[in-house]
């Protein structure tokens, strides 16, 4: 089943090159006016263009030809556009909605900034990284609150503005956890980027919410390292090496990082869902709680797989923290005989 997912991709990319969108810079679809082809894709046009009615500046998102006769990919499309409009928040780039349209399109909030790929280009210091995924972890804890899960979470889609304000962008394979499924889960471009796809995405998984949290954690590593978790000749051996094998310690890779940096890195990158962090906002207190991040060096050296879990490494410290008290307690009962 995987095989016929993979032909068919290939076969709608073939389709779209010998049916080009029509529509070129200048040219107006109902009151907007296409400014600017910011980028094709495999399954949509994404313009820069102006609303001639309020003179302000969208992004219009175009499905190819190719890609309005597949039903499952229409569907995909109108989950993306229906996501979009139900979520608000700062960090999500927003949908608009509400008017008659001559054919298929989205109009979608325009975002000034870089991409995050850009950013990491230039290099990306522990600090600037760490405030950078602070905004994701809001992001990630408003949407995944909602039941709304990305999927796709990668440097290419992450916009960040001025003073590091990020923009989630592109919900082209989100899903509602509660929608039907569409499509069997395999190592295709539909269904996540080698980088950055979960383990359990690899294996054919749905994915839930700590799934983006993985990609997270891939992302963060990347800034922090200069280079992906993993690395491979081909996306294949890329994603069979998440499977088998955990990533070099940061720290290796680059000395500066605290202790206390890599091991929400190595949580966050847990092979076992089970074992990350459960939620985005679990994440962001570590983050901003360094200090209270345990870190044994004996324990850093272990395999991921054979970590305690984040839950259980709060309740041990909760323990621990408590063993004076009870100790002296006894001591005063104890005494009082």
């Amino acid at each position: 089943m995987q095989v016929f997912y993979a032909i068919r991709e290939k076969i709608i990319l073939i389709m779209q090159q010998m049916q080009p969108s029509t529509l070129e810079p200048g040219a107006t679809l109902d009151h907007y006016r296409l400014e600017a082809v910011v980028a094709r894709g495999g399954m949509s046009t994404l313009y820069r263009a102006r609303d001639l009615a309020s003179d302000r500046v969208v992004a219009l998102k175009l499905p190819h030809p190719a890609m309005e006769n597949d039903p499952i990919l229409v569907e995909r499309f109108r989950r993306e556009e229906q996501i979009g409009q139900e979520l608000d928040h700062p960090g999500i780039v927003k949908t608009f909605n509400g008017e008659e349209r001559c054919r298929k399109y989205m109009v979608i909030e325009w975002v000034e900034g870089r991409l995050l790929r850009e950013v990491l280009n230039g290099g990306v210091d522990a600090d600037r990284a760490t405030r950078i995924v602070l905004g994701i972890c809001d992001a990630l804890d408003y949407m995944h609150k909602r039941g709304v899960v990305h999927r796709d979470l990668k440097p290419e889609n992450i916009m960040v503005g001025e003073d590091d304000r990020i923009k989630l962008i592109d919900f082209g394979i989100a899903m509602k956890e509660d929608a039907r499924r569409l499509t069997f889960a395999g190592n295709s471009p539909l269904l996540g980027t080698p980088d950055y796809i979960a383990p359990e995405q690899v294996k054919g998984q749905r994915g839930d919410q700590r799934s983006d949290i993985y990609a997270l954690g891939a992302i963060f590593y990347e800034m922090l390292t200069g280079r992906p978790p993993y690395v491979g000749p081909n996306p294949l051996a890329v994603m069979n090496e998440r499977l088998q094998h955990d990533p070099t310690p940061p720290r290796t890779l680059a000395p500066e990082i605290s202790a206390q940096v890599e091991e929400i890195v190595f949580r966050a990158l847990e092979r076992e869902p089970r074992h990350r962090y459960a939620t985005a906002c679990e994440m962001a207190w570590d983050l901003e709680h360094q200090e209270q991040v345990g870190v044994e060096e004996d324990v850093r050296k272990l395999p991921l797989h054979q970590r305690l879990p984040h839950k259980g490494r709060l309740a041990l410290y909760a323990v621990l923290g408590l063993a004076p008290v009870l100790l002296f307690l006894l001591m005063l009962a104890l005494a009082h005989r």
